[in-house]
């Protein structure tokens, strides 16, 4: 499992103007406290008493995944009102788990780095926006985004990624298209949904089975660590930076 290059990865960064991050992944380790298997098997627990017919059967590897339980009663049961409060225990689990969520290692520092170089952040992630805000918060990030970057689920479960619509958001608030974009992520459905709007894209892989996840989804780029980005980020002093961006002198 070799991370890419830093010199394919130093072109994204020079590329871009706006950065979008997955929350759970790339920021924070949302679920590492409270763990997701056991969230998503209450989940499946409260359909199988609630839902009509349950859940649909998931593939294997999202059995423990409570995101993907949740796109799975949503395909099965479009605007369903039970569907609704499935989310909102899903939104509840997240908040709480905000509240004790580890940072992902350099992911703090990745950010204010990139702020105070210029580039636009926003937040594209498939969890409930207010747990986002809850950490950001919490980790004093929050003034790096601001309220109106943070785009996260809502009641239209349709448009979780892969769907693109909270990558459309965010470029609409940042004022920027998807070619001088950066989306870093640590999920196919992540790749899929920059792929399908021409969204650069740079995976997040801790582990070997979120590697070989990245590399079925297309991605051709990606890090085992956000710390190893903090160097690319020196090595931009070198590039010429976008006329509307602040120096990359700013980095140091």
């Amino acid at each position: 499992m070799a991370s890419s290059h830093p010199t394919a990865v130093l072109g994204l960064f020079a590329g871009a103007k706006s950065v979008l991050f997955d929350f759970d992944g790339p920021i924070c380790h949302l679920f590492e406290r409270h763990p997701a298997p056991r969230i998503a098997a209450e989940l499946r627990d409260w359909a199988r008493l609630n839902l009509p017919d349950g859940l649909p059967a998931v593939p294997s590897a999202s059995f423990h995944d409570p995101l993907a339980l949740l796109r799975a009663a949503a395909a099965r049961h479009p605007d369903s009102e039970l569907v609704g409060r499935m989310e909102s225990r899903l939104s509840s689990h997240e908040r709480r788990a905000a509240v004790s969520a580890d940072p992902t290692p350099g992911a703090d520092q990745l950010i204010r780095r990139l702020d105070e170089g210029g580039y636009r952040l926003a937040v594209t992630t498939n969890n409930s926006p207010e747990s986002v805000r809850i950490y950001l918060d919490r980790m004093s990030l929050s003034r790096h985004f601001g309220e109106r970057r943070i785009h996260g689920r809502t009641r239209d479960l349709t448009l979780m990624k892969p769907n693109p619509a909270c990558l459309r958001r965010a470029l609409a608030e940042t004022g920027s298209t998807p070619a001088e974009s950066l989306m870093i992520g640590d999920s196919a459905a992540d790749c899929q949904a920059a792929a399908r709007i021409g969204v650069p894209f740079l995976g997040y892989a801790r582990n070997e089975p979120k590697w070989r996840q990245l590399i079925e989804a297309g991605a051709t780029e990606i890090v085992s660590s956000i710390s190893e980005l903090l160097p690319v980020l020196d090595d931009l002093e070198s590039v010429a930076p976008p006329s509307d961006r602040p120096s990359p002198s700013k980095f140091l």
